[in-house]
């Protein structure tokens, strides 16, 4: 069988990181077996639909590098999603139910009273046509369900293997609002065909929404799709995520200066048995993908891991990678200035700081004058790769200072900063006469 997978959000805002995990192990698994990836715009909700939430989903998709081989919206597949009520209809599957949703939550609190479970009574089959016809008088319209067999269902599922769903525990569901809106269900069941998607791969919440689909699937005569269901991400506190998805958008992410292959390393290796280290690349992710690795326990995700990746990335990156971004931020100071610098980076924006600190002007902190004043009148006349170390050495012999005492007066009196990148290899880049102006104690 050839991989087929699809993402379908919905442009009602903007993408966050529980979004971007379900695309990306989509992406992930259509990639690691030589599949395609489909983006599928949900946009059936055509009032809270735009089209700048549509592109923010292109563009974050693009930025983080899971490309799409197919692209859709559902706004354009009405007839399908008509053509298909139709059959259902006609089969007797579909049918028109009246309530209100005052009579539906009454009832449901009658039967929870009576220890009974809040599920649909099907009252709406027992209607004679002049009692739907005095409801559509009444100005009532329907909604309209989609009638279980009431059996059970069972797959089985790449992410939690054996499962089963009885779908006589579940209500009917509602495929068509009384407004004629199509709710999520129908149109991702007739898309799935028409589009022959091979797997659907989503979180664990949809399982039992899984054994109505499936239902409806063999309702149109369609092949039943592989089906994987992750384990849903919890915060490091082991609380659930959902209710701070909205402060993990991936735009702001991006804002905030996160790498793109941090952000999938973290979401694509969290909950599973790879260790968690920024991958080469979003296609070496997907070449060591497997389900066989993700556990069932909900994955945690961790800012602090994700800074810990981010950080990583930036370390191992290349200066030919790094350049244009240098010159955007007019911090471009050669290949020696971008390997000695990128270890200490944590957001790529930071080597700014470390740029000011070759070029200047910077406020050197000295707290030692005359320790200070020793170590300038000992300055090497030549500075390159090996004078830092000649000359703390001179400046040990000659004021007895040792480790921090020595080290951190030149480190703030150079730098103005008490940490930063390895000073043997800085020193060469400052150059002599910006040193000997900083131990002056100038701004230079």
């Amino acid at each position: 069988m050839s991989v087929k997978v699809r993402f379908a959000p919905s442009p009602t805002g903007k993408l966050h990181v529980g979004n971007v995990r379900t695309a990306l192990v989509n992406w992930l698994f259509a990639k690691g077996q030589g599949g395609s990836f489909v983006l599928r715009i949900d946009d059936t909700d055509l009032a809270r639909s735009t089209p700048e939430f549509e592109q923010g989903i292109e563009d974050d998709l693009s930025w983080l590098g899971l490309t799409w081989d197919e692209r859709y919206n559902q706004s354009k597949r009405f007839d399908r999603y008509e053509e298909a009520a139709a059959r259902l209809k006609a089969s007797g599957r579909l049918y028109p139910a009246y309530e209100t949703a005052d009579e539906l939550d009454r009832r449901r609190k009658v039967q929870l009273s009576r220890g009974l479970p809040p599920i649909y009574d099907r009252a709406a089959l027992e209607l004679t046509e002049d009692q739907k016809a005095a409801y559509e008088a009444e100005g009532r319209r329907p909604h309209w369900r989609f009638k279980l067999e009431g059996k059970r269902v069972a797959w089985e599922d790449l992410a939690r293997g054996h499962a089963e769903v009885d779908t006589a525990s579940m209500s009917d569901p509602v495929l068509i609002r009384e407004d004629g809106l199509f709710l999520y269900t129908l149109p991702s069941v007739v898309d799935d065909i028409d589009m022959a998607i091979s797997h659907i791969i989503r979180g664990e919440d949809h399982v039992t929404n899984t054994g109505a689909q499936i239902e409806i699937f063999e309702a149109l005569g369609a092949t039943i799709p592989g089906f994987a269901h992750m384990p849903l991400l919890v915060g490091a506190d082991g609380a659930a995520l959902s209710k701070r998805l909205g402060s993990l958008s991936i735009s702001d992410m991006r804002d905030q200066g996160y790498e793109p292959i941090a952000i999938t390393s973290h979401l694509g290796r969290i909950g599973t048995s790879d260790p968690l280290e920024v991958a080469e690349s979003v296609q070496a992710l997907g070449a060591s993908f497997a389900f066989t690795k993700m556990g069932r326990s909900p994955a945690r995700y961790d800012t602090a891991d994700l800074d810990r990746l981010n950080a990583q990335a930036l370390h191992v990156m290349d200066y030919l990678t790094a350049q244009p971004r240098l010159q955007t931020l007019d911090a471009d100071l050669g290949e020696a200035f971008w390997s000695v610098v990128r270890g200490n980076l944590s957001r790529f924006a930071d080597v700014v700081e470390m740029a000011k600190i070759v070029r200047g002007p910077i406020q050197p902190v000295i707290e030692d004058a005359a320790f200070i004043d020793a170590a300038a009148a000992l300055l090497p006349e030549v500075i390159d790769d090996t004078a830092w170390s000649a000359w703390t050495n001179a400046v040990k012999t000659e004021t007895g200072a040792k480790g921090k005492a020595l080290f951190m007066p030149l480190r703030l009196a150079l730098t103005g900063q008490a940490h930063g990148p390895d000073m043997a290899a800085m020193a060469p880049l400052i150059g002599r006469e910006t040193i000997q102006r900083r131990l002056k104690g100038e701004a230079a």
